[in-house]
């Protein structure tokens, strides 16, 4: 008995018409009625009714249906779990992410990935959000982070929040702190303050932006238009200060002012395509970062 046989004979019982199965299976109708007759030979039992333009079956067709049926599943789950398996010793992952993520998190979570999946290439692009997204749309990526809520409406997204991450100022060491001898700024002492300010479509570029005018300001930028090294730089060298997440200040070598209560936050999510199931190498990166997200950042 072969999976062949047992799909041509659902086929037949699906459309109670040999031709019509045959166009479904894509096979000729001679090949599928003969596959049928030698899977009844096997049998020994006749397993359809063949009236002129009536087809049904008979107690035996009836018994082997649900059967067949059971069969075919699992050998398609099987097919399945197999080519799951074999994603993650060989393949491909394309993961977005903005660059404050991959200065921080990425870099972690893509070693303890590929520690355990050495086969599978990583192919990782930064960007901003409305670009990751698009991107994903378009399927030029199988993962990204993102920070949410987005600004305007996205694609149809499945998406799952994984960190609420503080934002903070950091400024050169060697330079006296934003706020004197106080521990905490607030979002209005950024007023008049020079900021060294990301590139326009960085999306700490939009939130800081934002929260200025909240405050009633426009933020006075010395310097723009860098990527998170060459901002880093630029506080570095006394010629700003700048917001950034926790999690890059921590790794920066910069003074670190936290902001007042109840401070700054951005959320980061994973998101994927909704209408589209991710390969079980994205599914097994995303659970690697739920493992890696610091709870305490939240």
């Amino acid at each position: 008995m072969q999976l062949q046989q047992l799909r041509y004979f659902t086929a037949v019982a699906d459309t109670r018409h040999f031709t019509r199965a045959a166009e479904r299976e894509h096979v000729a109708q001679p090949s599928l009625s003969q596959q049928i007759r030698s899977l009844e030979r096997e049998l020994g039992a006749e397993l359809f009714h063949r009236a002129r333009g009536h087809i049904t079956l008979t107690d035996a067709g009836e018994t082997l249906l649900p059967l067949a049926r059971r069969i075919l599943a699992d050998a398609e789950t099987a097919r399945r779990e197999v080519q799951e398996v074999a994603q993650l010793r060989r393949g491909r992952l394309r993961l977005g992410a903005p660059p404050s993520l991959c200065a921080s998190l990425v870099p972690d979570v893509l070693r303890a990935f590929h520690a355990g999946y050495p086969g599978v290439d990583l192919i990782v692009t930064e960007d901003g959000s409305q670009d990751l997204v698009r991107a994903l749309a378009d399927g030029a990526l199988d993962l990204a982070l993102i920070i949410t809520p987005l600004p305007v409406q996205a694609p149809a997204l499945a998406t799952t929040e994984l960190l609420r991450e503080e934002l903070v100022v950091v400024s050169a060491p060697d330079r006296p702190a934003p706020v004197g001898r106080r521990t905490r700024i607030r979002v209005e002492d950024l007023r008049g303050r020079p900021l060294a300010m990301f590139r326009r479509g960085y999306d700490l570029r939009e939130f800081t932006t934002a929260a200025c005018r909240a405050a009633g300001f426009e933020p006075t930028f010395t310097v723009e238009g860098g990527e998170m090294d060459a901002v880093l730089g630029f506080v570095r060298a006394g010629l700003g200060v700048a917001v950034v997440p926790s999690m890059v200040a921590a790794r920066s070598s910069l003074r670190i002012t936290r902001f007042s209560t109840p401070g700054m936050h951005r959320v980061v999510s994973v998101a994927h395509r909704g209408d589209v199931s991710p390969p079980r190498a994205a599914r097994e990166l995303e659970r690697i970062l739920m493992e890696h997200v610091d709870p305490g950042l939240s």
